[in-house]
């Protein structure tokens, strides 16, 4: 690993990571994943319903609904509960959610077609570089400069983003803000765990004897053994060692696409038949010897063993995640899914899902994301009121906007410590897993059933605080640090002789840590877009199936019809385009190590 890949604040950081309450356990997001309003601890953030607001002279008296079309969100339709409530009373708007995730992608296409994909748009870069051209988002150069908070951000981050687009940006506007932006450096990680790695719960791993894992075949062992000394939870339903879901599968399957990180592979975005290492190694995913194929082989085995879920092919996220806030699964691999379950009592209990590394892994992790991370937010060219829009936008990158959106309510989810910084009350540790009512005055309902359905950011969690000098991300906070000091915590920090997980896989060379590239790769051509969606649907399609297969020949006959087929898909053409924008990756990513 470069030199120049600093881990920040290592040495204050712990494993404890159970209260990542809403981004986190959102998504994914992916990454990965709240807010203020009432900062002063009011219950009430204020209404903005009667007139203008004197500070912006913007008009709130006449509601405002603004069609959202958000590919971030596992949620369509109105944006209700607290989160609902908070923005109706400080703006007077209400969101109307469209989401391909849950409508198919045939949303896009259609309202891409109309030329109207909605008022306030988070769409993929590649879709940005096809709609910019086509005359439908806004330029946003001259209300940014107006902004309290974004346009704090605009020279360091948006502008460089979007002069990147110089082909169809000549003129370097503002046409988009990146989301998931944080404020270290183009080469910081600043997370105690990386994005995907191997997590278990810590106390049924130690009640088979904490067996050592030198790869998959003894993964596959342990996850057995569990399965058969613990086959239900206390309340009688089902564990299942690995359960997988389709509905966010893109170009590739999605289940296969983050478990190839393990083993240093990662795809990048706007790509769909590669996968890229650390050095710049460019495989094609069909290839025999592909990260890609060695995953679908291990749950290919894993399914034969009756490890994987019979509900994977049929279940959507939305059920996955109860099975994650049951501990119903044993097997899991983004950092954010232990917010469904860990909690800082269970984790005095030694009770949680913690990370159990692999011999053999060698961890592909993106840095933060200086220059934001694949998506973006922007504004349709036929939006009405766009004023009112940018002045949403502007908070939800303010202090009292990251508050809302990553922890909740002052007063309800956290609180001021005698020294002027934050700590989770009782309720804020266990809001999101338990769906705590909230009061009447916050809007009433299930906590996590009225949390924002954004599931993106404009700025990060990994934002600083200025009120009080810590990151927005509670698991950051000096106090869950020490309230994180928990028996799981002490337990998997001697058996492992690391602080963290990130610290673990630095100090055993388990892990490349690059630059996290964000930028215009270009856009296909209508010829390109086709072969790659047909590419893309036979990929998944035949992925699946293969996980499936009812014995070896039929996986390996699948495999080799799929390798076949593609040919005559187009898969050179789409491949060499790829291939392209690797290797405008792999400079990007040379170039920050040498200019940091």
């Amino acid at each position: 690993m470069n030199k120049k890949n600093k881990l920040a604040r290592k040495s204050l950081l712990l494993l404890g990571t159970t209260l990542l309450l809403v981004t986190t356990a959102l998504s994914g997001c992916s990454d990965n994943c709240n807010n203020s309003g009432a900062a002063t601890g009011s219950p009430d953030p204020g209404t903005a319903t009667e007139s203008s607001d004197p500070g912006t002279g913007i008009d709130h008296s006449k509601p405002l609904t603004i069609t959202l079309f958000n590919n971030s969100a596992n949620y369509q339709g109105e944006q209700t509960g607290w989160y609902g409530k908070l923005i109706k009373d400080k703006f007077n708007i209400t969101l109307n959610i469209l989401s391909p995730q849950v409508a198919g992608d045939q949303l896009y296409k259609t309202r891409s077609a109309s030329g109207d994909l909605g008022d306030l748009l988070i769409i993929e870069n590649s879709q940005l570089e096809e709609l910019i051209p086509a005359g439908m988002i806004m330029d946003l150069t001259d209300k940014i400069k107006n902004t309290e908070y974004l346009s704090k951000y605009a020279d360091n981050h948006f502008k460089p983003f979007n002069t990147a687009f110089e082909s169809i940006n000549p003129d370097g506007k503002i046409y988009a803000l990146p989301t998931f932006v944080s404020d270290t450096s183009p080469t910081t990680f600043s997370e105690e765990i990386p994005y995907s790695s191997p997590i278990m719960p810590w106390d049924y791993y130690k009640g088979i004897g904490s067996p050592k894992l030198n790869n998959l075949n003894d993964l596959m062992n342990a996850l057995k053994q569990m399965q058969e000394k613990y086959p239900k939870t206390p309340d009688g339903k089902p564990i299942v060692p690995i359960t997988l879901w389709k509905d966010w599968d893109n170009g590739s399957m999605e289940n296969v696409r983050w478990l190839s990180n393990w083993y240093g592979y990662d795809q990048p975005n706007g790509t769909s038949t590669i996968q890229l290492n650390a050095k710049g190694d460019i495989v094609p995913l069909v290839d025999d010897n592909s990260m890609y194929k060695k995953i679908l082989q291990f749950y290919y085995n894993a399914n034969q063993m009756g490890l994987v879920d019979p509900d994977s092919p049929s279940q959507d996220w939305n059920k996955v995640s109860e099975k994650l806030t049951n501990k119903q699964v044993l097997l899991l691999w983004y950092s954010w899914q232990r917010g469904f379950y860990n909690t800082i009592d269970r984790g005095n209990k030694g009770d949680g899902n913690v990370a159990i590394p692999i011999a053999d892994t060698h961890i592909i992790q993106n840095s933060d994301a200086y220059f934001g991370n694949g998506r973006v937010f922007a504004i349709g060219s036929k939006a009405k009121n766009p004023e009112r829009i940018i002045e949403f936008m502007d908070w939800l990158a303010s202090p009292e906007g990251l508050r809302y959106y990553t922890n909740g309510f002052e007063g309800f989810n956290y609180e001021k410590t005698a020294d002027g910084k934050y700590k989770l009350t009782e309720i804020g540790q266990t809001a999101f897993q338990e769906n705590t009512p909230v009061p009447e005055e916050y809007g009433g309902g299930g906590y996590q059933d009225g949390q924002s359905k954004l599931n993106t950011m404009i700025m990060s969690d990994f934002v600083v605080d200025p009120e009080t000098n810590e990151f927005y991300n509670s698991t950051y906070w000096s106090s869950t640090i020490e309230a994180n000091k928990t028996v799981l915590t002490t337990e998997w920090q001697k058996a492992y002789n690391a602080t963290t997980p990130t610290e673990y896989y630095q100090k055993n060379n388990m892990i490349d840590i690059v630059p996290n590239i964000n930028t215009s790769l270009g856009s296909d051509s209508s010829d390109i877009k086709n072969k790659r969606s047909q590419i893309s649907d036979y990929v998944k399609n035949t992925s699946w199936k293969m996980i499936f297969a009812k014995d070896q020949a039929e996986f390996d006959q699948l495999w080799n019809k799929l390798k076949s087929d593609v040919v005559g898909l187009g898969w050179k053409d789409v491949f060499t385009v790829d291939t392209e924008r690797a290797e405008k990756i792999v400079k990007m990513r040379a170039d920050a190590i040498a200019n940091n």
